[in-house]
C-alpha cells in the first residue's frame, strides 16, 4: 500500500526510468536498426532477379517476368531512392518510388522491389510474409494453369481437345485451365485464311472478325470444353484486339459452356489503359464472366474498372501492379464492389511464385486462383530451397511458414548460373 512518503520517494526513480525509456525510443527513431545498403539486379535464366542488401546481413529477393530481360537498368534507377532506408518500413520506402512506375512493363521494377522489401520485413520479424499482410484465411491456395501447355500439333478443334486432355491428366491435378484463343493466339489467327478484316502485324493485332474466324474460335473452345466437362474449369485468354460487337457475339456463343472467364477481349497485355467504358458495355451484354487487368499498374488505374462495375474478375500481376500489398488492396476494394480476383502470373518465376502464395493466403474471399508461374529454365528448381515437393497437389499449393517469402537461394549452385556481368550478385 502506498504511503505519501513512499509515493513521493518513488517519483525520482520513475522519472529516471521514463527518461531512459524515452532516450532509447528516440535513439530507435533516429537510428533505424536496419538499413538498405545496396540494390542489385541479375538476369538469372530469363528472370530479372533483384536483391536488396542490408547492413544487418539480411537480404530480400524479388523478381520480374521472364519476358523482361531488358529491365536491369530500370531496377537500378531506383537505387539512390532507397539507400539508407529501413526496409521494414515498406510503405515509407514505397512512397519514394511508387509514383515513378507505369503500366506494363514499366511497373515491374517497382513491383519487384516491393516484394523484396516484404521478404526482408518477414525475416526480421521472424514471420512469413502473409502474417504481415493481415494473416492467412486459407492454408492452401488454388492455382490455375496458363503456362504448362504441351506443344500444339495443329490449330484445329481436335488439336485443342487433345491439348487440354493432356493437361487434364497432368500430375498437378489442375482444377482450372486457361487457354489462349483469338487475338491472344497468333497461330490460331493465322491458321485459316481471313480470320479477320486486316493483316497480321505482330504485336498489337486488332480488328473486326469475319464470320469464318468467329466460327473457328468458337469451335475450338467448344472442343476444349467437351473434354474438360464440369470437372475442370476453362478460362480463355482472348485478346486484346476484339471490337465490342464481335466480343459480345463471341461471349454469347460461349454462354452455354459455363466458362470461368474470358480475359482481355478489349484491352489487356501491354495496353497502357484499361478502357472501362467498353468493358462495361461488354459485361452488361453477356453472362460470361469478363476478366482483365494484367497490364495495370497502381491501384488508381483499377478505380474505374471497379467503380463502374466494368468487369466480373480483375487479374493484375503482382510483378506489374506495384507488388503484393498493392494487389491485396485492390482485391479488398474490388470485393466491396462484388468483383472477384484471379491474378496473372505465368512468367513470374519461382521467387514470384512464393510472393503469389503469401499474397493469396491473405486475400479476401473474392479470390479465385492465381496463374501458376514455373521456373525457366528448368534448372531454377535446383538453385532454390523452401518450395514444397511436390509444389502443386490436386490443383493447390500448401502455404508454408518459413520467415519472409520462405524461399532462399542455394548460393553456390545459383552462382554457377550467373553471367559474367552479374558475378557479384551474391557477394
Amino acid at each position: 500500500m502506498w504511503t505519501r512518503r513512499g509515493f513521493l520517494g518513488s517519483l525520482p526513480a520513475a522519472a529516471a526510468a521514463t527518461t531512459t525509456s524515452l532516450s532509447a525510443q528516440e535513439r530507435r527513431v533516429g537510428r533505424p536498426k536496419i538499413k538498405i545498403t545496396d540494390l542489385r539486379c541479375a538476369i538469372i535464366g530469363r528472370n530479372p532477379t533483384i536483391r536488396i542488401v542490408t547492413d544487418q546481413g539480411v537480404s530480400g529477393y524479388g523478381q520480374a517476368e521472364s519476358t523482361k530481360d531488358y529491365l536491369k537498368p530500370m531496377v537500378l534507377f531506383y537505387k539512390d531512392y532507397i539507400l539508407g532506408e529501413d526496409p521494414t518500413d515498406v510503405e515509407r520506402v514505397m512512397l519514394k518510388i511508387r509514383n515513378l512506375g507505369a503500366f506494363k512493363p514499366w511497373g515491374a521494377a517497382v513491383s519487384a522491389i516491393e516484394i523484396a522489401l516484404w521478404d526482408i520485413a518477414g525475416q526480421v520479424a521472424g514471420v512469413p510474409v502473409y502474417k504481415l499482410l493481415g494473416g492467412k484465411i486459407r492454408d492452401r491456395v488454388r492455382i490455375y494453369n496458363g503456362g504448362l501447355r504441351p506443344p500444339m500439333k495443329g490449330q484445329n478443334p481436335q488439336d485443342y481437345a487433345e491439348n487440354v486432355q493432356i493437361m487434364k491428366e497432368a500430375k498437378e491435378g489442375f482444377t482450372l485451365i486457361k487457354m489462349a484463343v483469338g487475338f491472344h493466339n497468333p497461330a490460331m489467327m493465322r491458321s485459316i485464311p481471313d480470320m479477320w478484316y486486316d493483316e497480321h502485324r505482330g504485336r498489337g493485332n486488332r480488328g473486326v472478325m469475319t464470320e469464318r474466324g468467329l466460327k473457328h474460335v468458337i469451335a475450338c473452345v467448344e472442343a476444349m470444353k467437351k473434354v474438360l466437362g464440369d470437372e475442370i474449369g476453362l478460362a480463355l485468354d482472348a485478346g486484346p484486339g476484339w471490337m465490342v460487337k464481335d466480343a459480345i457475339t463471341f461471349c454469347r456463343a460461349c454462354e452455354p459452356l459455363h466458362l470461368t472467364w474470358i480475359e482481355d477481349l478489349i484491352t489487356g497485355d501491354y495496353t497502357p489503359y484499361p478502357n472501362a467504358e467498353l468493358f462495361r458495355d461488354l459485361k452488361q451484354a453477356t453472362t460470361v464472366p469478363i476478366h482483365t487487368g494484367e497490364q495495370i499498374y497502381h491501384r488508381q488505374n483499377c478505380k474505374d474498372l471497379i467503380e463502374k462495375q466494368a468487369v466480373d474478375v480483375l487479374g493484375p500481376d503482382p510483378e506489374d501492379v506495384g507488388g503484393i500489398a498493392e494487389l491485396k488492396w485492390i482485391a479488398e476494394y474490388a470485393d466491396l464492389h462484388g468483383i472477384s480476383v484471379a491474378p496473372h502470373g505465368i512468367f513470374d518465376g519461382l521467387i514470384g511464385l512464393a510472393a503469389h502464395v503469401h499474397m493469396a493466403a491473405a486475400m479476401p474471399q473474392n479470390y479465385i486462383a492465381f496463374e501458376y508461374p514455373y521456373g525457366q529454365p528448368e534448372w531454377w528448381y535446383d538453385i532454390v530451397d523452401g518450395l514444397p515437393d511436390p509444389i502443386v497437389k490436386k490443383g493447390f499449393i500448401d502455404v508454408w511458414d518459413n520467415p519472409g517469402l520462405g524461399v532462399t537461394f542455394k548460393v553456390a549452385a545459383a552462382k554457377a548460373r550467373l553471367t559474367e556481368a552479374d558475378r557479384g550478385f551474391f557477394d
